[in-house]
């Protein structure tokens, strides 16, 4: 092997000032003089071709543009795992330590000479590097572990370790380091692309207490997951955004202690590859965002019943996806423990123009979201919103077989379908009396608007504020927005009003169902404010 080039060159990952890639060949050009390196690099725009030079193909590239050759001194293999580490953190040979670069220090005029000065500047560095439990080394061209059991003596208390985008070429390597730090609780090595194991190999005690875990961007595959996952007994977050996962398998001997998943830009094949992870017990968060996911449903649970499925799952992101239907969010409500969910940008939310009806239509399809698209859904919020979903489509439910009296009652299949919590609302609010039923409000807003004073008389502190308001607008809608626009927390709001036309008297504005001109509130009155 030339000089400059390490034996195991090949399949080594490289960077080139600011680029990266991977060794692809090693050997002489035809036409040339001397040893090339063939390298694919990770940006294709970096390369010229796809490996072949002159007719001559050398390597392989996935991109026809991928690949060129460049001298091995212009290469950088990288370092190992401590001297990037004295380099970050200022502890190598190079640098001064407390007692300068000679080994002598001076009393006034005289110079003392201190024999073994060396040996005490590296027991200082040793000293500081074992105080090291938070490290990073990220972009610091590390390849590889170092000489054996090096890091142990060294850098025995580290705990949480980045390792991101450098030069490490195999799993092996992590695990060569991991199994030098005793007590390693996190570990990110996203953004190396590596090679990991293809059959089950021996599982290492390395990672025996490993708690979080990133490996973004790293080419891995959800079969090479499951391999490495036997390794990884008290793993509770995962990251594999940015992977080479389009197929699930069942997990059924390892990750049973995960609680955060993150599949995030994947294309995964469908949403039923869901199913082959629904059983991973104590999983709390999944995040799907840009997963490319069209429809989520859990075919073991009915109308109104909860599914068997991620029994733990507390929060889900599914924004940047292709849901377009409506039925989607009908079976997020069967998840039994679902709290918080992210779904924005998804087709489902062009069907609906106004933003606060789309909000109203979400929580009401899914009954017990505390939290959509990270906003708190106040108790009034909620209430309102299950009210209006039970107004805005009572028509439909009469149309289809509903009915006040329980024993004529008997909705279509496809009416429950579509709205499968709707006999849930009627069961917590009563069924819809006729005169409340109305089809759904115009998206335009052709109503009269109220020019009203809004005070809090018990809160001297808070500002009155003008608001223009629909004199159609329920005194349930004007909670929630009152709830929002004074920042009040989810206590009981109590509200009333005084007209000029009443002078020194408050009238209650006691139903929630009753819109404001039901109270005769006309332009210029004030709405008083209590919680």
């Amino acid at each position: 092997m030339a000089a400059g080039v390490p034996p195991d060159a090949l399949g080594r990952r490289v960077s080139c000032g600011t680029d990266y890639g991977t060794v692809r060949y090693v050997g002489s050009v035809s036409g040339t003089a001397g040893i090339w390196l063939g390298v694919e690099w990770d940006d294709p725009q970096r390369g010229k071709h796809d490996g072949s030079y002159e007719g001559i193909q050398y390597f392989k590239c996935r991109h026809p543009k991928g690949g060129s050759f460049i001298r091995p001194n212009k290469a950088n293999f990288g370092v190992d795992f401590l001297t990037a580490v004295k380099d970050r953190y200022g502890l190598n040979d190079k640098q001064e330590v407390q007692y300068g670069t000679e080994n002598t220090v001076v009393f006034g005029t005289k110079t003392v000479e201190f024999v073994g000065m060396d040996s005490v500047a590296e027991q200082q560095r040793q000293v500081q590097l074992n105080k090291l439990v938070d490290i990073s080394v990220r972009e610091c061209a590390v390849s590889q572990a170092g000489q054996e059991e090096e890091i142990s003596r060294t850098c025995a208390n580290m705990r949480h370790i980045n390792l991101s985008k450098n030069l490490i070429s195999s799993w092996e390597t992590v695990i060569v380091i991991a199994s030098q730090v005793q007590n390693l609780e996190t570990l990110n090595v996203s953004e190396n692309k590596m090679r990991f194991p293809s059959t089950s190999t021996f599982i290492s005690s390395a990672f025996s207490n490993l708690k979080i875990l990133a490996l973004n961007q790293a080419e891995i595959t959800w079969t090479e997951v499951l391999l490495c996952a036997q390794g990884w007994p008290v793993l509770e977050e995962l990251y594999l955004s940015s992977n080479n996962i389009t197929v699930l398998e069942r997990p059924d001997t390892v990750l049973q202690t995960l609680k955060l998943l993150d599949l995030s830009d994947n294309q995964l094949l469908d949403g039923n590859q869901l199913h082959l992870i629904a059983q991973l017990p104590r999983l709390e968060q999944l995040i799907l965002r840009n997963t490319g996911i069209s429809s989520i449903h859990f075919p073991d649970a009915g109308f109104g019943c909860k599914t068997k499925m991620f029994p733990s799952l507390k929060r889900l992101a599914i924004n940047d996806n292709k849901i377009s239907q409506w039925s989607s969010i009908n079976e997020l409500d069967k998840l039994p423990s679902l709290r918080a969910l992210q779904c924005n940008n998804n087709p489902f939310m062009d069907t609906e123009k106004n933003p606060e009806t789309l909000i109203q239509l979400i929580i009401a399809k899914i009954s017990q979201l505390e939290v959509l698209n990270n906003c708190e859904i106040l108790p009034a919020e909620r209430r309102g919103a299950e009210l209006d979903y039970r107004k805005i489509f009572g028509k439909d439910w009469l149309e289809a077989g509903g009915h006040w009296n329980p024993e004529k009652n008997k909705p279509s299949e496809e009416f429950l379908a579509a709205h499968p919590r709707y006999p849930a609302l009627c069961l917590k609010y009563g069924a819809p009396e006729e005169g409340e039923l109305k089809g759904r409000q115009p998206l335009t807003l052709k109503n009269q608007l109220l020019t009203l004073t809004i005070k809090c008389p018990e809160k001297p502190e808070q500002k009155p504020v003008e608001k223009k308001l629909p004199e159609s607008m329920t005194i349930q809608k004007v909670k929630g927005l009152l709830y929002r626009l004074l920042k009040i927390p989810g206590s009981e709001l109590k509200l009333s009003y005084e007209s000029s036309k009443l002078e020194g008297k408050e009238v209650e504005l006691d139903n929630d169902l009753k819109p404001l001109q039901f109270y005769s509130i006309e332009s210029g009155d004030c709405v008083l404010v209590r919680w």
